[in-house]
């Protein structure tokens, strides 16, 4: 009866105390199978598809425009393919379709499941750090990273499919928009995201273990890149909905 309100009926604020975003190549055909067909993939040298690994500090998350003491304080674990939609009108949209999200707080995984189609679930997400070295972990969701800073003159991952870091910075999220899709409506759901002085800063990856990226196809992951952007005010403009034309 309430399925209207998971179109984000409503824009959202908050602040990124820091975003961390690894990114994964995979052969293109390897990631076709996990999104809707109204989505195409978002590719580099015609070759390689991205899945996203987003760990998001988010602070005082609230209705755009109520105070900041109504707002939620959570991490996000989020996993995303970068995608392309065409809209009714031929505008072409670079963005992120949504695999699957995590959050450290019970009270997001229900208001982000009345509001959002982002199916939150719970879990446990723990940081912390030792001289320079910063280590993201969660026991439950079984994942471990481990990082520090970098600048342009650090080495992209081995394996990378990058040439340098300004070409790997095409592939950095979150993107402006993300995509949800109604099987039974027909029906696809934009968000617009708005940010300002959003400018990735690479990462050195020390090491890593993230079971899920490696179920998502026969073939393992590559890191291609990994960035983060700091103390940044964000917004959702409210969800619009196009009627998908086969």
């Amino acid at each position: 009866m309430f399925s209207f309100l998971k179109n984000h009926p409503f824009a959202v604020e908050a602040y990124f105390q820091y975003s961390i975003v690894l990114t994964f190549a995979f052969p293109k055909k390897d990631l076709e199978q996990l999104i809707p067909a109204c989505l195409s993939l978002d590719v580099f040298d015609d070759k390689w598809a991205f899945v996203a690994v987003a760990l998001v500090q988010t602070n005082d998350l609230r209705p755009k425009g109520f105070p900041k003491l109504l707002g939620n304080d959570f991490i996000l674990a989020g996993y995303r393919v970068f995608v392309k939609y065409t809209s009714n009108v031929g505008k072409r949209l670079r963005g992120l379709y949504i695999l699957k999200s995590e959050t450290n707080k019970k009270m997001m995984e229900i208001l982000g499941n009345v509001f959002t189609r982002y199916s939150y679930t719970t879990t446990d997400i723990k940081q912390e750090q030792h001289q320079q070295v910063f280590h993201i972990f969660s026991a439950r969701s079984n994942f471990n990273i481990r990082f520090q800073a970098g600048d342009e003159q650090t080495s992209l991952p081995p394996d990378s499919p990058f040439a340098d870091w300004k070409q790997a910075r095409k592939f950095a999220g979150p993107l402006p928009f993300t995509f949800t899709y109604d099987e039974r409506s027909n029906e696809v759901l934009i968000i617009e995201g708005v940010r300002e002085n959003w400018v990735p800063k690479p990462l050195k990856v020390i090491d890593y273990y993230i079971p899920f990226i490696n179920s998502l196809a026969s073939a393992k992951g590559i890191l291609a890149n990994a960035f983060i952007i700091n103390n940044i005010p964000y917004y959702w403009k409210k969800g619009r909905i196009e009627q998908w034309n086969h």
